[in-house]
């Protein structure tokens, strides 16, 4: 072997030991508890998406749990009642009640200096299994 090969060699070694050591001392990540995960998986917040994809999800939701929870703000309320109606109307028929409706609103800080936040409109829609 070569002098050049032999340091070529040990370079590679001390690569693959010094990444070795540095998953050594790295410390594990601990796992999130689940329960967070467990109690948002209810919940749909409208979007742009098609409404045919939220009553998809919604119905999913209902299939596995007894609760289903829409919410939207702005110019989507109108389609989180639609999505509310589809799944209750159409794809569930008599097996799925509103149980409560909130409204709301929030207050936005403006895209534009010197004019005051803005107030945007929200709405929670809450889906029951009977």
């Amino acid at each position: 072997m070569s002098k050049k090969e032999a340091k070529v060699e040990a370079k590679v070694e001390a690569k693959v030991e010094a990444k070795e050591e540095a998953k050594e001392e790295t410390p594990k990540e601990t796992p999130k508890p689940k329960t967070e995960y467990r109690e948002q998986s209810h919940i749909i917040y409208i979007g742009k998406k098609p409404t045919i994809s939220y009553v998809l999800v919604a119905v999913t939701i209902l299939n596995k749990r007894d609760k289903c929870s829409i919410q939207a703000r702005g110019r989507q309320i109108s389609k989180a009642v639609d999505v509310a109606e589809i799944a209750r109307r159409k794809f569930r028929q008599d097996s799925v009640v509103i149980d409560k409706v909130v409204i709301g609103s929030e207050e936005l800080p403006s895209d534009i200096e010197g004019h005051g936040p803005k107030t945007v409109s929200t709405i929670e829609i809450v889906l029951l299994k009977q």
